[in-house]
This record gives structure tokens, C-alpha cells and sequence, in this order.
């Protein structure tokens, strides 16, 4: 959830301009685009998460339109998907689904036997 600043900021400056199949609602600021101190001329652009704000709860399309990489917001489109791509999935890290190599302590501690071939260093 949002702060009770940005949310305010949000009902004061904010319109909608659409949702992500996650539930993250995207806004820019009424009024269109401000000149910024340093000379740009740009307009806001912010999400706010459902549930926990985690920037990587953000698909890569809407990604693309709150860093002014592209114009148009993606409302009602997904770029068409390639057969190689994999479904856009948030960070894993902390959670059980995260990746933990062979021999990490809580994936069972047990990792392939050294194979021999390794030859130290020495100096000469």
C-alpha cells in the first residue's frame, strides 16, 4: 500500500491511467508535462502497488511507459510474446520459490563430490 502522502498527492494531482494484470494502478499528473529545475520537459508518472511495493511487481511494458521509453501507456495491450520468452515473474529472493544452488544449506547441504581434476596454484 501507498503512504497516506502519496496518496494524497495521488487524489490531489493524480489521474488514472490504467491497471497491470497485478492490480498496480498507474497514474501521471493532471496538467500534462512540467518543466523540470534542470530544463526537461516532462510529465510525472507513478504506480501504486497492490499489496507489498515491490518495483519488480511491475511488467516490463509498463516499466517501459513510467521511464518515458515509450509515449503511449499500454492499456488493454501486452507486447506480443515471443516462444522463448518466459511469463513476467517478481523477484523471487527471500521467498521460498527462490533458486538455491546445489549444496546450499537449505536446499539439503549436498553437493556433487569434487571430481579430482583441480590442480592448486603455487607460486614459484
Amino acid at each position: 500500500m501507498a503512504t497516506i502522502g502519496t496518496m494524497i498527492f495521488t487524489w490531489l494531482n493524480g489521474a488514472l491511467v490504467g491497471t497491470d494484470e497485478l492490480g498496480n494502478r498507474y497514474y501521471r499528473e493532471r496538467g500534462g508535462k512540467r518543466t523540470t529545475p534542470i530544463g526537461f520537459n516532462r510529465e510525472r508518472r507513478w504506480v501504486i502497488f497492490a499489496g507489498e511495493a515491490e518495483a519488480s511487481k511491475v511488467p516490463p511494458h509498463w516499466h517501459a511507459w513510467l521511464h518515458h521509453s515509450v509515449v503511449e501507456p499500454p492499456i488493454g495491450q501486452s507486447p506480443p510474446s515471443r516462444p522463448w520468452q518466459k511469463e513476467h515473474l517478481p523477484n523471487q529472493t527471500g521467498t521460498d520459490a527462490a533458486y538455491r544452488p546445489p549444496g546450499h544449506t537449505l536446499a539439503g547441504a549436498a553437493r556433487a563430490r569434487a571430481t579430482g581434476d583441480y590442480q592448486p596454484w603455487t607460486p614459484n
